[in-house]
């Protein structure tokens, strides 16, 4: 007998019956920048497609991402002003926390609002952190800004903060922070396995990020995975509800190693590099750009993503509607 699995293949039906993994809207989370001071969206050169928003327009991109069947969105804030130790990231009336209260207040639980708990666009040297006498990252003095942070977000609304700094031991002192003043429902995504990435590029103009010299003394190195899964067992311990696995395109393989290992929903992100180099093929006539952005986004998942942080988010559901 001959076999032939081509059968399956025959017509888009079929193919779409057999099909082995799925591309829901519900799996995608759009991240989202808000900038103060500015009174209409501004777009962000190096990302096509992508603005910096108001408040009012950060508002109107959440009621699409309703109406549209997103699972999420994250926020992060692009304040005017920045200090040594990023205190508008714990204002309550710092930029990310106002916006975070707006979307909180117009969506309720019809989206899952998510925070991105971290000091680099607050801080004036651009790092993660607050820094010490010999101008490194101080990990303890850091964490309990994170803390501090992570209050200010829950009590803006947020159902999910996100430290993304990869501070030792960050996900346990957050955890103790929200619970000593009874967020205790308030999830926490950690970036688990964040690498200091060269695909984060166009991010950089977005949160007008102020960064001189590079991140890798607490970002991973893009040569290890056994680090990482050592991070993501950390993490968890410490009272992760779902890790992180960042950039995402160039990291299945860390993908698939978190989604088997991992007793949490595993998330991953579609950084700006990777959403802008296909935006750019794109432009140049080389590939399909729906295509490729599905194709992209299909493999995260098949490499066991449960959930996606992609700014084709919003393209997505317009797509495959």
């Amino acid at each position: 007998m001959i076999e032939r699995p081509r059968r399956l293949r025959q017509n888009p039906v079929l193919r779409s019956l057999v099909a082995e993994t799925r591309l829901h809207p519900r799996d995608l989370v759009l991240p989202v920048f808000v900038a103060e001071g500015i009174t209409e969206p501004r777009p962000i050169t190096s990302m096509p497609g992508v603005d910096q928003h108001t408040l009012e327009s950060v508002v109107e991109v959440a009621h699409r991402c309703v109406a549209a069947g997103v699972g999420g969105i994250m926020l992060f804030g692009v304040p005017q002003h920045k200090d040594a130790t990023g205190s508008g990231a714990v204002d309550p009336d710092g930029i990310l926390n106002v916006a975070l209260r707006a979307v909180r207040d117009a969506v309720g639980d019809d989206l899952v609002v998510m925070a991105d708990t971290c000091l680099d666009e607050f801080t004036d040297h651009g790092h993660c952190g607050v820094l010490d006498e010999r101008g490194r990252v101080d990990n303890d003095a850091t964490n309990l800004l994170y803390a501090e942070m992570a209050v200010a977000q829950a009590r803006a609304g947020a159902h999910v903060v996100a430290p993304s700094g990869m501070m030792d031991g960050q996900v346990a002192v957050i955890r103790e922070a929200l619970d000593a003043e009874g967020f205790t429902d308030t999830v926490i995504l950690a970036y688990a396995a964040k690498y200091a990435s060269a695909f984060f590029g166009p991010f950089r103009e977005a949160v007008q990020s102020s960064l001189q010299g590079d991140r890798r003394t607490y970002q991973q190195d893009p040569a290890n995975v056994v680090e990482s899964l050592r991070e993501i067992d950390l993490d968890i311990a410490e009272g992760a509800d779902m890790v992180m696995v960042k950039p995402a395109m160039s990291y299945l393989d860390v993908v698939a190693a978190a989604a088997e290992r991992a007793s949490v929903p595993v998330a991953a992100y579609q950084v700006s590099g990777e959403y802008s180099m296909i935006h750019a093929a794109a432009a140049n006539g080389w590939i399909d750009l729906q295509a490729a952005a599905i194709e992209s986004l299909v493999s995260i998942r098949r490499a066991g993503a449960q959930v996606v942080l992609t700014y084709f988010a919003l393209d997505v559901t317009e797509w495959t509607a």
